[in-house]
């Protein structure tokens, strides 16, 4: 049976395959740009606050796409039911995430409305997603430099749940720690509805997926 590589041997050829290093993106006009919120580096590769690129990880690798340079991110380009999209991760930290967010909106010319980010959230339960339209930043330095350097909030934002901090962790430790094996499966299935509900996001609209993930997510 193939072993599925980690979340660091998948990191491991994220920022280091030379093949894809030296590929040049394909200049695309209005394309979904999905943009996943992580810190760059093998040493954050497995913490709560990357989950959002391991959702990532799950539409670029379904899509077989490889990935290049752009500017402060690393990128795939993929087909969704014929829709070009993007798939982002910022090469800038988490709290600078606006700034990979403007230049990609920038360069292919995208609504802000085709913008769709994915996060880590500590106020849901690990196994948990929710989808919003639009709002405010929840609390989250990823999503508030986003939000201040667009000045704007109607981007959707795909929540993924990693729990509250425990045993007298603070924050800051929490979502720069590895998950519990038990929080890791629960996350695991709430990464695979991220990568679904970025599809029906993109074939069938935000409602849609508000629909279907934000209640199936409230059973778990």
């Amino acid at each position: 049976m193939t072993r599925k590589p980690s979340p660091f041997e998948r990191f491991t050829r994220l920022f280091a395959d030379p093949k894809s290093r030296a590929t040049k993106p394909q200049k695309l006009t209005n394309p979904w740009i999905i943009l996943a919120i992580g810190n760059p580096g093998p040493e954050y590769a497995e913490t709560r606050h990357n989950v959002g690129w391991w959702a990532a990880d799950i539409l670029r690798e379904r899509h077989n796409a490889r990935l290049q340079d752009e500017g402060p991110s690393r990128i795939a380009q993929l087909t969704i039911e014929n829709q070009p999209a993007i798939v982002a991760y910022p090469k800038t930290f988490v709290n600078r995430s606006g700034t990979a967010a403007r230049s990609l909106l920038n360069h292919y010319q995208t609504e802000i409305q085709r913008l769709i980010v994915i996060t880590d959230d500590i106020n849901l339960a690990s196994g948990r997603i929710r989808i919003r339209r639009g709002g405010g930043d929840g609390g989250h330095n990823g999503l508030k430099s986003i939000i201040d350097t667009l000045h704007d909030t109607a981007f959707p934002r795909i929540r993924i749940g990693v729990g509250k901090p425990t045993n007298g962790d603070t924050q800051i430790d929490h979502v720069l720690g590895q998950p519990s094996d038990e929080d890791l499966t629960a996350i695991k299935t709430a990464i695979n509805h991220a990568a679904q509900a970025t599809q029906t996001i993109i074939t069938q609209g935000v409602e849609t997926a508000m629909n279907e993930f934000n209640a199936s997510s409230s059973q778990c």
